[in-house]
């Protein structure tokens, strides 16, 4: 009997010693749930950070300690994919951008389908940046922007050409008050990326082309990419009414310096470029309206949604449901998408937040922008952004056009827009 007692006794002590576990995710309710967070952007850590800090206000029963990680691009990305590809080191929840993401979708994808998730608030949400991080039906990434494609023009520079930028409707409109900014100011109304895509990607989306087909087929050399290389041909070397954009692209510290010295008339980059100007070009402030873009076609679209970073739940979790339920308040919920506005000054894919009191209240980038309103620019052109394809071949068709196809065409002149664009598209599908 002693010994029994014994026994027993020795049971019941290894039984309250072992952690008690939750909801079959292997959370322990003796604490707060530990989770990391890997990303490439310390802006976008901060906004998980803050993230987490009102889920665990409104969740008191379901705690995370959430620890974010910034990783350089490259190095995040690799690791990333050899943490997936051997099964073991990779975080709960990670950033992935949207050039980087075909290389998750390859074979048995290793993150977690959001599509519960997503359900719940598609109708509230710009669906085709949904859309850019799925496959076969399952939704793997959620986005931080639609990243709609905007002109913003400097005010003072249209004002003393006498150019009334609300009656430009179409890319002609927009060539003919060129011209007229040109002969008045003697300043050039545009610049070209030559080694990057943002000059052209967002041209070529709002007319319905792409660089692949919807099956990741070539689509390089189709007629609308065909019709737009050739109207930026014109406009730098035909109409004379845009230069090379100086350092080669809009991120260029030669670029930044120049259009903050009030060099030229306008810029057509994504929403997200609005950061730029507030912290790299301050001489601007008060002095910049955006627009949606022109139209290529009558009647056709006035924006197109660029760029991205898709935020995944990897299945190497132990939390799946917790790292799927905070992820979704951080970037699905109108809390998070009113927080993606104030932290980051992106704009938010939930497009039913975008007339909430909150994203008109004054912050650094009401201040510095010409317009009064906005979200309600974005709200007209929501239904006017294509989705865009991004399938494995997507990371070359990137690389071609901003190391071949734009340097050979607009910045050498050593091959005709056409005969560029042929010849990227040939070498893409020897790849295919």
């Amino acid at each position: 009997m002693k010994i029994t007692k014994t026994l027993l006794l020795v049971c019941m002590a290894l039984l309250l010693s072992l952690p008690v576990f939750a909801g079959g995710e292997g959370e322990s309710t003796s604490g707060p749930a530990e989770m990391t967070l890997w990303t490439f952007q310390a802006l976008h850590a901060t906004l998980f950070e803050d993230a987490a800090a009102l889920w665990n206000e409104a969740n008191p029963d379901r705690q995370i300690d959430l620890t974010c990680e910034t990783l350089p691009y490259e190095d995040l990305h690799s690791k990333l994919l050899i943490a997936l590809q051997s099964g073991v080191g990779a975080p709960d929840i990670v950033d992935i951008e949207i050039s980087k993401f075909p290389n998750y979708l390859k074979g048995k994808v290793q993150l977690e389908p959001m599509n519960d998730k997503v359900e719940e608030v598609i109708d509230d949400m710009v669906a085709s940046r949904l859309e850019i991080y799925s496959k076969d039906g399952n939704y793997y990434g959620l986005p931080f922007h639609v990243g709609a494609a905007v002109i913003y023009y400097n005010t003072e520079i249209m004002d003393a050409a006498g150019v009334d930028i609300d009656a430009i409707d179409t890319w002609a409109d927009y060539v003919e008050a060129g011209k007229q900014v040109v002969a008045r100011t003697g300043k050039p109304m545009a610049t070209l990326e030559v080694t990057d895509q943002w000059s052209f990607w967002p041209m070529i989306s709002q007319g319905g082309g792409d660089y692949l087909g919807p099956d990741g087929s070539t689509a390089l050399d189709s007629k609308v990419n065909n019709e737009v290389l050739q109207l930026q041909y014109d406009m730098l070397y035909t109409d004379k009414i845009a230069v090379k954009t100086p350092g080669g692209n809009h991120h260029a510290e030669e670029y930044y310096g120049a259009m903050n010295n009030g060099d030229f008339g306008s810029i057509w980059m994504p929403m997200w470029y609005m950061g730029r100007f507030t912290d790299y070009m301050p001489d601007l402030k008060g002095k910049i309206a955006i627009r949606p873009m022109p139209r290529l076609t009558p009647g056709g679209n006035r924006s197109a949604g660029m760029g991205g970073t898709g935020t995944v739940v990897t299945n190497q979790t132990k939390h799946v449901e917790l790292a799927k339920d905070f992820l979704a308040f951080a970037k699905l919920s109108e809390k998070g998408n009113e927080m993606i506005w104030t932290t980051l000054g992106f704009d938010p894919p939930r497009w039913s937040v975008w007339d909430n009191p909150v994203m008109n209240q004054p912050n650094k980038y009401t201040d510095y922008f010409a317009n009064d309103d906005i979200f309600g620019l974005l709200l007209e052109v929501k239904d006017e952004i294509n989705p865009v394809n991004i399938t494995e071949s997507f990371p070359l068709a990137s690389e071609l056009v901003k190391t071949q196809i734009l340097y050979q065409a607009l910045s050498e002149r050593t091959k005709t827009p056409a005969k560029a664009l042929a010849d990227a598209a040939a070498t893409m599908r020897a790849n295919q």
